[in-house]
């Protein structure tokens, strides 16, 4: 059954702001189809964004939404979760605006293993603000403020999440619209911090630069740099140098969610 996708949208703010062959809009239509299929209703849903070419997206979806300021979206959505505690809660955030200035409240929420769906859109660049590079651009590739190649060495986010105590990490692309819409609708259902890692293509920015201004061709590049969690299983580190991990990465439905503990401790001291 095809979703009616005008059920979940702002029909009047259309056309979307995004550039043409931009990756933003498959990720959010991949988050509005996993919805649909798991029957949520649109006024039980919040969605948080930052500052970014994704952030937009609270724009054009018709829930409860709130655009806050760069890096600031998880403690504003931490502060919802912790009022309604009943509410689906999601943040839809660039590599930038989640992982650069708003890095440490990216660890601390994963810490706290909060009940909230952090949708990363992985893009490799600094979209809207400039092109400049971000944590997640890879070493070597050039960006506005690394005209030369950046020297960094890129984070593995799910690697920082898990460290940092998410209890739900994927990873996909929009290479496989599929599933990655799979591995949202996985991440909406779990009961904790759920981190996905949203593989997409800025051809303007990133593309542009490093000679994939096509945005077709920087697809192709995001598939072939990507391999499932069973293939890299029989990959040497060498062989998977470069390589970014697809599927269901960490999975983990012991360790107790934020507010359930918050909750307990204000019934203890009630009593």
């Amino acid at each position: 059954m095809s979703t009616d996708y005008s059920k979940y949208l702002r029909m009047e703010k259309l056309p979307l702001y995004w550039c043409p062959g931009c990756g933003n809009g498959t990720v959010l239509k991949a988050m509005i189809t996993a919805i649909d299929e798991l029957g949520w209703k649109p006024e039980d849903i919040m969605m948080v964004s930052g500052i970014g070419c994704s952030s937009r997206a609270t724009g054009y979806v018709d829930f409860h939404t709130i655009h806050t300021l760069h890096g600031r979206a998880l403690p504003v959505a931490t502060a919802i979760k912790m009022c309604h505690p009943g509410m689906h809660v999601i943040t839809f955030s660039g590599d930038g605006d989640s992982t650069a200035i708003g890095g440490n409240h990216f660890i601390h929420a994963c810490r706290r293993n909060i009940d909230l769906t952090v949708i990363i859109v992985d893009n490799w660049i600094y979209g809207m603000t400039g092109g400049q590079y971000s944590p997640l651009t890879p070493t070597g590739t050039k960006a506005s403020t690394a005209p030369r190649g950046n020297i960094d060495p890129n984070f593995d986010i799910a690697d920082l999440a898990k460290g940092a105590g998410a209890t739900f990490i994927a990873r996909e692309s929009v290479a496989e619209p599929i599933k990655l819409k799979n591995a949202i609708k996985k991440g909406l259902q779990h009961k904790g911090m759920s981190v996905i890692d949203a593989l997409s293509n800025c051809h303007i920015q990133w593309g542009r630069r490093n000679k994939y201004g096509d945005p077709v061709k920087l697809v192709d590049l995001i598939k072939e740099k990507t391999v499932t969690k069973t293939k890299a299983a029989k990959m040497t580190p060498e062989e998977l140098a470069g390589k970014y991990v697809t599927g269901i990465l960490h999975e983990d439905t012991i360790k107790k969610e934020y507010t359930e503990a918050y909750k307990e401790l204000v019934e203890k001291a009630q009593n």
